[in-house]
């Protein structure tokens, strides 16, 4: 449950989807929060998929498939819906079951993945909606809580040994590999933990963005502990 006096100038929290999807990103404000409680038992519906792969998704047709009880029906219900709210704004929600995410394991000094505190950037206006409804959940932090990886010394300084070129072609050399959507957070710096059942949207770097993109990461997972979540 998200406390809708947050405290935190750069977070709106709303209580329904229209307020939700209309909230511009303006004056600071980079993060959007549709606060809920949600009823039915979710991690039925992860019990009910069997898969070897890391993730999978799953779509309207197989959710119907499943055969729940009533709390897991109730679940369904709910993911159903959001499918169908946001599918309906012209998005293409995906909802997966993740085990884990891939690893950054070709820079160990400086992961791309997204575990690390990152920004997303597109070329198109729009944001990252996610919602997580099982599992950990993902996390944000203020941008004034946190640095440019890129900035740091002892970070630029072995991407500037590992780009190995002419200087002119440092800059987007960190641009094609994604350097520059990571951070470093502050001493001190407090993390806001999205929750279960909210849906966020979130600011990304894009042109005409009037405000910061909004830092994030997915979490670690719990051993043994799928998470179940919305992604557009």
């Amino acid at each position: 449950m998200i406390d809708n006096n947050t405290g935190k100038s750069w977070i709106r929290v709303v209580s329904n989807f229209e307020d939700f999807i209309s909230t511009p990103f303006v004056d600071g404000i980079n993060a959007v929060c549709w606060n809920r409680e949600l009823a039915g038992d979710f991690f039925e519906v992860i019990s009910k998929c069997t898969f070897a792969e890391n993730m999978i998704s799953l779509h309207e047709d197989a959710l119907m498939a499943l055969q729940l009880t009533d709390q897991g029906q109730v679940a369904r219900s709910t993911l159903i819906n959001d499918l169908r709210l946001l599918s309906a704004q012209g998005l293409l929600p995906t909802l997966n079951i993740i085990k884990h995410y891939h690893r950054d394991a070709i820079f160990p000094f400086f992961p791309t993945d997204v575990y690390s505190w990152h920004v997303d950037r597109s070329s198109l206006p729009g944001s990252t909606i996610l919602c997580t409804y099982f599992g950990a959940a993902s996390e944000i932090v203020a941008n004034d809580q946190a640095k440019q990886k890129i900035l740091i010394p002892a970070f630029r300084d072995k991407l500037k040994s590992l780009h190995q070129g002419v200087d002119e072609s440092f800059d987007p050399f960190l641009v094609d590999n994604f350097f520059d959507l990571h951070y470093q957070i502050k001493d001190g710096a407090q993390i806001i933990n999205l929750g279960k059942g909210n849906m966020w949207r979130l600011a990304i770097d894009h042109p005409g963005c009037k405000v910061l993109p909004c830092i994030h990461r997915a979490p670690v997972e719990k051993n043994g502990e799928p998470r179940l979540m919305m992604i557009c």
